[in-house]
C-alpha cells in the first residue's frame, strides 16, 4: 500500500532535471519550501445534508483541530498554518490562547474564513440581502474577522457567500450585484496594508436559479471593484464538470488576481473528494499553468485545502491531498519547457503533448521521499503516520474527555 524510499527513482528524477539544464538543488528547494494550509473543519466529524457521519478520532474543539493539523505538518512537513472559520474556532471572538496553543504544537492561524451563511437572517443573502440591516450584520461580521485575523498574525481573509435566489423574478439581479460591490469596498477599506482579501465563487448551491457570484468572472470584477488587495480565489471543486479549470488558472495568473486555491477533487459537483481521487490529470495541468505563468513572473498564492473526509479518516485523507499536491507540483517543475516551447513553434501537437505526457507519468514520489529526508522526516507520510498510533491514540483520549458524538455508536 504504501511506497518505500527508492534512491535511484529520485536519482533519475534529478538527472532528467539536469540534462534539461535545470538546477536539481533549486527544484528540491522549491518543494521543500511549498507550503499548503489545512482547514480545521477538515478533521472534524461532517457528513451530508442528510445527517453526519462520526469518527472516534474527529476533533471536537479547536485544540483537537490544532492537534491533528500539527500531526500533518510533522510528517509532510509543509503544512505550517491551520485555516480557521471564525464563526465555528473563536464563537467568543479572539483568544489569545488558541494563536498560543498553535504555536507550541508547531503550526500556526492561517486564513480566516468568514460566516455568512449559517444564521436564519441570512436565508435570502448576507451582502446580496435587500435589507441594510442584515447587510450590516454580513459587513460587521467580516469587520470583526478582520480585527481576530490581525490578533492572530493571519494574511489571508477569505470569503464565500451562499447568497443568490431559487426562482426567477425572486429579486433584482443588478441591485444584488450593486450590494456586493458595496460591501466588499468596505472590508476591503478595513484592510490591514499586509492582509489579503480573497473572493471565492461557486456556480449553484445553495442557490438554484442564480448565484451571485457564480463564476471566476464575477470574482475578478467584484475584487477589481473592491480594491488593489482583492484577489480571486479558485475552489477546484466550484466548477461544472465541463469547464476548463486550467484555463482559468492562467488568465487569472496572466491578470495576476489569482489569489489562492482551495484544493478537492468532485465528480459531479461541489463533492469536497480529496485531491486526485477522480481526476489527476487535470490537478497536473492546473500545477502546469501554474508554473509556467509564475516561474519568471512570480505571484503570491495561498495553497489551501477544502474538503469534507465523511468516510476517510481526517488526517490520512489530508495526508494524501497534500502529499499528492506536492508530487504534481514536482511533475509540473519537470516539464521540459524548451522542448515544450520548440514544439509549440513548430505546431507539433503530438510531440508538445508528449512533453506533459511524459513529466505527468515520471514518479515523484521517489522524489518527495528525498526531500523529507533532507528535511529529517520519514519518507512515506502515510506509513508513518499509520504507525505512530496517533490515530487510536487521541480516539480513546476523546471519547474518555468528552463522551460519544451525540447519536454515535462505536462496536
Amino acid at each position: 500500500m504504501t511506497q518505500s524510499y527508492d534512491p535511484q527513482g529520485a536519482r533519475r528524477v534529478l538527472d532528467e532535471l539536469a540534462r534539461q539544464g535545470r538546477d536539481p538543488d533549486k527544484v528540491l528547494a522549491q518543494l521543500a519550501n511549498f507550503a499548503v494550509e489545512t482547514p480545521s473543519w477538515g478533521y472534524a466529524d461532517t457528513g451530508t445534508r442528510f445527517g453526519k457521519f462520526h469518527q472516534p478520532a474527529a476533533a471536537r474543539t479547536i485544540y483537537d483541530k490544532i492537534d491533528d493539523a500539527a500531526q500533518v505538518h510533522r510528517l509532510t512537513g509543509i503544512c505550517p498554518s491551520v485555516a480557521v472559520h471564525v464563526l465555528w474556532d473563536f464563537p467568543e471572538g479572539f483568544d489569545p490562547k488558541v494563536v498560543d496553543y498553535a504555536a507550541r504544537a508547531g503550526v500556526r492561524i492561517g486564513g480566516i474564513n468568514t460566516n455568512t451563511f449559517q444564521a436564519g437572517c441570512y436565508k435570502y443573502g448576507s451582502f446580496g440581502n435587500r435589507d441594510p440591516k442584515i447587510r450590516e450584520q454580513a459587513v460587521q461580521h467580516c469587520l470583526d474577522s478582520i480585527a481576530i485575523g490581525t490578533q492572530a498574525g493571519s494574511t489571508i481573509l477569505s470569503l464565500w457567500f451562499a447568497d443568490g435566489t431559487n426562482y426567477p423574478g425572486q429579486d433584482d439581479i443588478r441591485a444584488r450585484k450593486q450590494r456586493f460591490t458595496e460591501c466588499l469596498r468596505r472590508i476591503h477599506a478595513a484592510l490591514p496594508p499586509e492582509m489579503t482579501m480573497l473572493i471565492e465563487y461557486k456556480p449553484f448551491e445553495p442557490a438554484f436559479y442564480h448565484t451571485d457570484i457564480a463564476d471566476w468572472g464575477m470574482a475578478l470584477l467584484l475584487a477589481r471593484a473592491a480594491g488593489p488587495q482583492a484577489r480571486v480565489l479558485v475552489d477546484t471543486g466550484h466548477h461544472y464538470v465541463a469547464q476548463n479549470i486550467e484555463q482559468i488558472v492562467a488568465w487569472l495568473i496572466d491578470e495576476r488576481m489569482l489569489g489562492g486555491f482551495h484544493f478537492n477533487d468532485r465528480r459531479y459537483a461541489d463533492d469536497d473528494l480529496t485531491m486526485g481521487s477522480i481526476d489527476p490529470y487535470q490537478a497536473f495541468r492546473i500545477f502546469h499553468e501554474i508554473v509556467n505563468g509564475t516561474e519568471r513572473n512570480p505571484l503570491p498564492i495561498a495553497y489551501m485545502v477544502d474538503q469534507s473526509h465523511n468516510l476517510k479518516p481526517k488526517i490520512e485523507a489530508m495526508i494524501q491531498t497534500v502529499s499528492f499536491a506536492q508530487e504534481m507540483l514536482a511533475k509540473a517543475l519537470l516539464v521540459d519547457r524548451p522542448a515544450l516551447r520548440d514544439a509549440q513553434a513548430r505546431d507539433d501537437l503530438v510531440g508538445a503533448e508528449e512533453v506533459l505526457r511524459q513529466a505527468f507519468w515520471t514518479d515523484t514520489r521517489p522524489l518527495i521521499a528525498a526531500v523529507r529526508q533532507r528535511q529529517g522526516l520519514e519518507p512515506d507520510a502515510l506509513a508513518a503516520h499509520r504507525a505512530s498510533g496517533y490515530e487510536d491514540r487521541v480516539a480513546k483520549e476523546r471519547l474518555d474527555k468528552y463522551g460519544p458524538p451525540a447519536e454515535a455508536s462505536y462496536a
